[in-house]
């Protein structure tokens, strides 16, 4: 089942992610002066660590697709999807602790407790995400604190084990882990923008189901913030219904959505984000960040 999820042997060739979160991990640590194999075990973990949490989150969303292809859960059963994803997590910290062969034990110690204060934090953005989907109000104070939880502190733990390896100071530890915490904020909102108005072969996810499942993503709390109109109603109506919207509701509340600006609100956010990034001494990350996704480019269009 692990070979399925990444799409290896029998199971692939299949599209794959960026791997942005190990690339992290291990362009901070060389860009600090680390060899490749310092930060080799702790790209690995946290590559394992997020498909972890991707089985999961596919289980716990009923998605039934990623990359375009059947969730773990939806070929094998939740049973078996909730195994396999608790390997990954066992084999995630496993891996790191691999890395006590090239580097002293306290370092790596250090890094083990990053992990897994980044777990933690990611349970309780995914527990407000699912206590969300029946929630009547989700504000943006309210949706910033989950997707803080959620997306961003993985990328900020893959920055701060990248610093890590490279035996950082602890200042400069934090200096990288607020790097990729901003960089995680603009990574979702962009996502979320995504999710709406982008077609299933862009996202290999079914389009528009993020609002069928009145999921709280940024232009939609966005939206329901705006002043009273036919068209902020339109949302706040849709989010309001304690069941999954069928279709031509989906379609009206995107119609909704464009008709606010709430696409070009979310670019707007992303752009704030996008700035933590623009001005960090790193140059070298500083332009695979923006450039791996091509986020500048987003938020002018």
């Amino acid at each position: 089942m692990l070979l399925y999820h990444f799409g290896y042997g029998p199971h692939g060739p299949a599209r794959r992610g960026k791997r942005l979160r190990p690339q992290m991990v291990v362009r901070v640590a060389a860009s600090e002066g680390a060899p490749l194999e310092h930060a080799l075990d702790a790209g690995v973990a946290v590559e394992i660590f997020h498909n972890y949490s991707l089985v999961h989150d596919d289980i716990e969303d009923g998605d039934e697709l990623r990359h375009g292809r059947p969730t773990l859960w939806s070929a094998y059963g939740v049973a078996q999807a909730i195994n396999a994803g608790d390997a990954m997590c066992a084999l995630s910290f496993a891996s790191l602790t691999q890395a006590a062969e090239v580097l002293d034990r306290e370092r790596v110690l250090a890094m083990l407790v990053v992990l897994h204060d980044a777990h933690a934090v990611m349970c309780e953005g995914q527990s407000l995400d699912l206590y969300f989907e029946t929630a009547r109000s989700v504000d943006l104070t309210e949706y910033h604190r989950m997707i803080a939880c959620k997306t961003a502190e993985l990328f900020s733990a893959s920055c701060r084990l990248g610093a890590h390896a490279a035996g950082c100071s602890p200042e400069a530890v934090e200096d990288y882990g607020l790097l990729g915490r901003a960089y995680g904020l603009a990574f979702q909102i962009q996502d979320d923008v995504h999710g709406i108005w982008s077609p299933v072969a862009a996202t290999g996810k079914v389009a528009g189901s993020d609002i069928a499942r009145r999921k709280w993503t940024f232009p939609v709390s966005w939206a329901i913030a705006q002043a009273p109109s036919p068209a902020r109603d339109a949302v706040a109506r849709a989010y309001e219904q304690r069941r999954t919207l069928e279709p031509a509701e989906v379609e009206r509340t995107i119609a909704a959505l464009d008709q606010l600006g709430a696409r070009e609100a979310a670019r707007h956010a992303v752009a704030e984000h996008v700035a933590v990034v623009e001005r960090h001494r790193n140059g070298e990350l500083r332009e695979f960040l923006l450039g791996s996704l091509d986020l500048a480019a987003s938020i002018r269009r």
